[in-house]
């Protein structure tokens, strides 16, 4: 069973890495506000280009405090805990059914080879991770 659970994990990886998909916790607010409240003040003690200023200095304390939490969805799979793995790996099943693999390759190619069960999947994978780990879904460009 516990290749089973390996497989789906990885699966999700592949899916994920192929739609280009990126999370990030709660938290990105934080440099939002760092920025506009630089800027707000900077505006109040130089004017116009106090406005500048702050949200030139706000804006690289924002990068700093909120660097590291833009991670790549694969990673976060891996980090996945082995009881959020069991919980993923349900939802996943729930999907794929009665779907018999002998091995990864295989289940990679069954899944990307059906437009739609890669679809179902992809939609369970990104509900897990908005609904369960409360984390926000970015495609990269």
């Amino acid at each position: 069973m516990s290749y089973r659970i390996n497989d789906v994990m990885k699966l999700c990886c592949e899916l994920s890495a192929n739609q280009q998909i990126q999370t990030t916790v709660k938290g990105s607010g934080k440099g939002a506000v760092a920025a506009g409240g630089l800027a707000f003040a900077g505006g109040l003690v130089g004017g116009p280009l106090g406005i500048a200023v702050g949200g030139a200095v706000g804006g690289l304390l924002g990068c700093w405090l909120t660097s590291g939490q833009f991670k790549p969805l694969p990673q976060i799979i891996m980090e996945l805990s082995p009881q959020q793995q069991q919980k993923l790996y349900e939802d996943i099943m729930a999907i794929l059914g009665e779907i018999q693999w002998t091995d990864l390759a295989q289940l990679t190619a069954l899944v990307m080879g059906n437009a739609n069960l890669k679809q179902q999947l992809t939609g369970a994978l990104l509900g897990y991770i908005t609904k369960e780990l409360q984390a926000e879904v970015h495609y990269v460009d």
